[in-house]
């Protein structure tokens, strides 16, 4: 159906619904939760995306849990959304609470790999690029390295 929107009006959308999304959470501190995906390969590489509404920085693929929704199935789900490919040796590294816009966010950080290569289509997604844990872009956004460090702590300890 979203494919029937031409790919440039539906970035438009997307960076104005981030947008609002940001003020609501501010005004109404819902209370939210959601998945990170640290897919990495079998060298250790970590795939990292740039979201086309946000700051454009590097970041890590995931996606918002809907009501009811258990966090497993939810990064399944974003990643089939997001990149098109299926999920293996998912595992959850960690799990947290944080402040996003202003809202209580849970926050279900899981470990996995690809099944076949992601897709970027252009849409949600403009970017995508496997990258060594020990050579992370410097433009990478600030919760991305903070989710790494959790998983991670020995191979991110200097950055």
């Amino acid at each position: 159906m979203l494919h029937l929107i031409p790919a440039a009006l539906h970035r438009a959308l997307l960076r104005t619904a981030h947008r609002l999304r940001k003020h609501w959470f501010r005004l109404a501190k819902p209370r939210t939760s959601g998945v990170t995906v640290i897919a990495l390969d079998e060298d250790g590489r970590v795939f990292l995306v740039r979201h086309s509404y946000g700051s454009g920085k590097w970041s890590l693929p995931g996606g918002g849990l809907g009501r009811g929704e258990d966090p497993h199935a939810c990064a399944h789900r974003e990643m089939r959304e997001e990149l098109g490919c299926a999920l293996e040796q998912v595992e959850l590294a960690v799990q947290f609470e944080e402040t996003l816009h202003g809202a209580r966010h849970r926050a279900f950080v899981f470990t996995a790999r690809f099944i076949g290569e992601p897709l970027i289509d252009g849409r949600e997604i403009i970017d995508g690029g496997w990258f060594a844990l020990d050579a992370l872009p410097p433009d990478l956004v600030r919760f991305a390295t903070y989710r790494l460090r959790l998983a991670f702590p020995r191979a991110l300890q200097q950055r």
